[in-house]
């Protein structure tokens, strides 16, 4: 855990400022800390996440959707003392006394994150009987980065749904790579004056073929060309032994799941760490069968 001070959260400069204000789960002020799941050792404000039920949720996740009836998730977020604290007469102290708690502004880094380049994220001002100090996790601050990579998924590019495949013929699998879909992809986050640098790419691709076989490659596979003839792949491939014809849709449902490994560092020398995140992408192939005609 790393304590530093709260200073501010920090956005892109741009011509164009734009102003959000947070929404808040709860009709009175921010809950610090609060009955959330998942709540770590850093300040967290108990809010509803963006998005309506049934719409994917704010990591673009699409496989997990928010509904109606979800427990409101955990945020980080750069609390900070008011100085000079407002006048007794303002009514942001609701009933309070200047010396009775203080003042205080907040900033959660998912409304930076949330807000288009060059934003501007208006602080929450609220009353609160002790001072919420923060304690930065900078390994959920590299999750954060990670978020804004937008990761996916491999692009496959063999073997294509529309490709003639048969049974006993050694298969190329290879994926397009781009920063999204396999990387490198770099993204870093700041929270209360520390700033992480996130730095993914894929690890491996295990492969299930939809026949029971489970294929693990350490790479983006070999392109094949005519040049190769019956050879087998060279650093990705399989042998169906079998026919899709009793599958569904007479076609092998393939699914390959990219092991992207995140790598993140406290600029300026500090804390370092590791990370695991799977994404996975479909396919489906036909499996035919050589005919000998006599």
């Amino acid at each position: 855990m790393l304590r530093r001070p709260v200073l501010a959260l920090f956005l892109a400069a741009a011509a164009t400022a734009v102003c959000i204000a947070p929404s808040v789960a709860s009709d009175d002020d921010p809950v610090i800390g609060g009955d959330c799941e998942g709540v770590g050792q850093y300040v967290t404000v108990c809010r509803e996440q963006p998005g309506s039920p049934g719409g994917t949720n704010p990591s673009g996740d699409p496989g997990k959707q928010s509904g109606k009836d979800e427990k409101p998730k955990p945020q980080i977020c750069a609390v900070e003392r008011l100085d000079p604290q407002p006048p007794a007469s303002d009514p942001v102290w609701k009933g309070h006394k200047p010396g009775d708690g203080a003042i205080y502004t907040r900033v959660c880094i998912s409304d930076a994150l949330g807000a288009a380049a060059g934003a501007q994220v208006v602080p929450q001002v609220f009353w609160a009987a002790e001072d919420p100090a923060v304690n930065v996790d900078p390994e959920q601050l590299a999750r954060e980065a990670v978020d804004r990579m937008l990761l996916t998924g491999p692009d496959i590019a063999s073997p294509r749904p529309a490709g003639r495949y048969v049974v006993g013929m050694p298969m190329w699998m290879w994926v397009n790579q781009s920063p999204t879909t396999y990387g490198p992809n770099s993204a870093s986050a700041t929270l209360a004056d520390v700033t992480v640098t996130a730095t993914a790419k894929v690890n491996r691709i295990d492969w299930a073929m939809g026949d029971g076989a489970h294929v693990t490659c350490h790479g983006p596979g070999t392109k094949y060309t005519a040049s190769y003839g019956k050879q087998a792949a060279p650093t990705c491939g399989h042998t169906y032994s079998r026919t899709s014809a009793g599958q569904k849709g007479g076609k092998y449902p393939v699914a390959a799941t990219a092991i992207w490994a995140v790598d993140w560092q406290v600029n300026g020398g500090g804390e370092t760490g590791q990370f695991t995140e799977t994404r996975q992408s479909q396919a489906q192939v036909a499996i035919g069968e050589v005919q000998v005609v006599r």
